[in-house]
């Protein structure tokens, strides 16, 4: 057998080098902390579905403290999807490497509960993370709410419409700041089809983020992509038009380009990613209304 040339030996000897390297990297790495599971809504008045769907799973910084927190509404037309499904625990950790804290959140689903049980168990949800997010080295006044697609809407209907909150002692702005992704603006399909009304037919009612429109929001960063679903980013701008229209400064919308519905959030896991860049400037930001 012939020895190998030279540059031949080089090499392998280089790979072995920058490979045992990549190895003692990784296992140097302070690995990110998760706590699953956990249960936000208790007490013997709970239903059995109850019991089982209300929980949420946290992703935490490893070394950090008094850091942000994003609470994440999984996506699923408010019929399927859970927190630890699909891309969402691959999001969750992503955001995590960056330093932020992720809550992702189980809700109630259709129909097997119906409006407004979803929205009922999101208030309960973000409620748990402002009161216990300290324990775990969080910061309660930068707890931000997010969600893709279903819990972009859950986002927008916390943002907008006090009542959910009241019941906890809290108001929208008790939070540092909302970021939905690809939400509906006016009501969701889904709870149109629980009242009997086609997904064609479009409804703007109390379930319909866009019926709350006034100047005084949290702050906001509207998410959509280029190539959402039918009409998704038009109803996202509408809304952001809406609120500037009635003198509402602390909103902004974005469409992101060669984005669809579903890669908007799923690219996030990607380094370099403009969603995840946008939200971690977000969420940096010194004030989350300033210049919005």
């Amino acid at each position: 057998m012939k020895p190998l040339p030279r540059f031949a030996a080089l090499l392998g000897l280089l790979f072995l080098f920058t490979h045992s390297a990549i190895l003692r990297a990784d296992e140097g790495a302070a690995p990110i902390q998760t706590v699953a599971n956990i249960a936000y809504k208790t007490g013997d008045k709970l239903t059995e579905y109850e019991s089982q769907r209300c929980k949420l799973d946290l992703y935490l910084p490893s070394g950090g403290k008094n850091f942000a927190t994003l609470v994440w509404f999984h996506g699923g037309a408010l019929k399927g999807g859970a927190k630890d499904g699909g891309e969402t625990p691959k999001i969750a950790r992503a955001l995590a490497a960056d330093g932020i804290a992720v809550a992702s959140v189980n809700y109630r689903l259709s129909p097997k509960a119906t409006y407004p049980a979803y929205l009922e168990d999101s208030a309960a949800a973000v409620a748990w993370v402002r009161a216990h997010i300290a324990e775990h080295g969080g910061d309660a006044e930068r707890v931000f709410i997010s969600g893709h697609s279903a819990g972009g809407w859950l986002t927008l209907m916390l943002a907008m419409d006090a009542r959910w909150l009241k019941p906890h002692g809290l108001t929208p702005d008790s939070f540092a700041g909302y970021i939905p992704l690809s939400g509906q603006t006016m009501t969701h399909y889904t709870v149109r089809e629980e009242r009997g009304i086609t997904k064609e037919t479009i409804v703007a009612d109390e379930a319909a983020p866009v019926f709350y429109c006034r100047k005084d929001t949290p702050p906001m960063l509207v998410l959509a992509g280029d190539h959402d679903m039918a009409a998704r980013s038009e109803e996202n701008e509408y809304l952001v038009a809406v609120l500037k229209g009635a003198g509402n400064t602390r909103v902004t919308f974005r469409q992101i380009p060669d984005r669809t519905h579903g890669s908007i959030a799923g690219n996030i896991v990607k380094p370099g990613d403009p969603v995840r860049r946008a939200i971690l400037d977000f969420i940096a930001a010194p004030s989350p209304a300033a210049g919005r």
